[in-house]
């Protein structure tokens, strides 16, 4: 996936509007069917006691990049590749995306290209100028991926994370 898109909704961030809230987590199919499908596939679930524990080690490191999770209550990331196309079913990708047309959610970024079927959305959910989760759902025909960050977001310190566990480095003027 191009994730260049993620990050110049990270430039765009600051231009969105707030509106009645809405529930920052997504309900996102189990999509344990497709695990045997796929060539790869990711499924992080971040929350709880899990990030607790992180937190508690971020507030005794130094390192300035886990200053990010103090506000996040959780981290959804669910990813899958394919040998072929149609393994999946986009009906199940578009049932997250309709999700992110109820109040609340704000669009940043919609790329479309026809040619190779690449389709990236970018979210934000916000409430009295504050940011309540952040949702990227981005797909092709061979593979797709959902994120779903729920907590106060800091733009800055997420842009610092550019280049750093696995996070690409972007070609987005800063």
């Amino acid at each position: 996936m191009k994730a260049r898109y993620l990050f110049a909704a990270v430039a765009a961030w600051s231009l969105a509007a707030a509106a009645p809230a809405a529930s920052p987590v997504l309900k996102i199919p189990d999509f344990s069917e497709l695990r045997g499908k796929a060539v790869d596939s990711v499924d992080i679930t971040f929350d709880g006691m899990l990030l607790r524990i992180a937190k508690h080690f971020a507030k005794k490191s130094d390192d300035p990049h886990l200053e990010l999770l103090s506000d996040i209550k959780s981290i959804r990331v669910r990813n899958f590749s394919f040998d072929s196309e149609g393994a999946y079913s986009i009906a199940d990708v578009d049932s997250v995306r309709r999700q992110l047309s109820a109040p609340g959610w704000s669009q940043l970024v919609s790329a479309r290209k026809r040619d190779d079927g690449e389709n990236v959305d970018v979210y934000i959910c916000a409430e009295n100028d504050k940011i309540l989760g952040l949702a990227v759902v981005a797909s092709e025909p061979r593979e797709f991926t959902i994120v779903n960050i729920v907590g106060s977001i800091d733009i800055d310190k997420l842009a610092k994370l550019e280049g750093e566990f696995g996070i690409p480095k972007l070609d987005v003027e800063k």
